[in-house]
């Protein structure tokens, strides 16, 4: 059984960084029912402090350590805090990336999206989140990068995010991830000591650039227009 954690990087009761790795949860259930899927709830993590993990870390820290060593792949949501990853997941990248030489990120599969109720669906905090990933030796997941933008007006009354664009990105994404899995499942199978990054489509990812957002269109916005702006 394939086993996915999800990570936002918001706290907010009401994020919609949240709202949309509960729809990730929701495309797996109903396309994946035999993978499971569980949210990593990162402000429970002290603040990261190399004394305490000398120590021996905390019950809060070695769960989550636990939890992803044992998942097959990450996705993690980011929203963008003046033009950066929220500090709150730095903290908990810094926490999984020790103990040095057996961090559980290391090789581990890993899914990058985010979400705003701005025009540019946080894609500014995307590659400094990649570059952090790529130091604690993940496997990031080659696709066209979703960020959606105007979030707040994809939910429902409930909170949920219903809207069948936003659900469209994601689900190509959940889509990725798991082919991403089965690659490096494959990989090692046939004994590769240190398997390839697997790539889907979409340019290499430590050298892309953040795009314009095109204007907000009534129809479907064509993923040449908006690679790095899905909503």
């Amino acid at each position: 059984m394939t086993k996915v954690v999800l990570i936002s990087g918001s706290l907010r009761a009401a994020s919609v960084n949240s709202a949309a790795l509960r729809a990730v949860r929701r495309i797996i259930a109903q396309t994946r029912p035999s993978a499971s899927a569980v949210s990593l709830p990162i402000g429970r993590l002290p603040f990261y402090n190399g004394d305490v993990d000398s120590a021996g870390t905390t019950p809060a820290v070695a769960v989550a350590r636990a939890l992803v060593a044992d998942a097959d792949a990450l996705v993690i949501s980011t929203p963008c805090y003046n033009g950066a990853v929220p500090g709150v997941l730095k903290n908990a990248l810094d926490w999984l990336s020790r103990p040095d030489g057996a961090s559980p990120l290391a090789g581990r599969v890993t899914a990058v999206l985010s979400a705003s109720p701005g025009g540019r669906g946080g894609i500014e905090a995307q590659p400094a989140l990649l570059d952090l990933l790529d130091s604690c030796e993940a496997i990031t997941v080659e696709h066209p990068p979703v960020a959606i933008r105007r979030a707040h007006q994809r939910l429902d009354g409930s909170g949920e995010m219903t809207d069948p664009e936003a659900l469209a990105a994601l689900r190509e994404l959940v889509d990725a991830t798991f082919e991403a899995v089965a690659i490096m499942a494959e990989q090692r199978r046939s004994g590769l000591r240190t398997p390839e990054p697997p790539r889907t489509s979409g340019t290499p990812r430590t050298h892309q650039a953040v795009p314009s957002v095109p204007s907000p269109v009534a129809g479907p916005l064509s993923r040449d227009r908006v690679t790095l702006s899905r909503s």
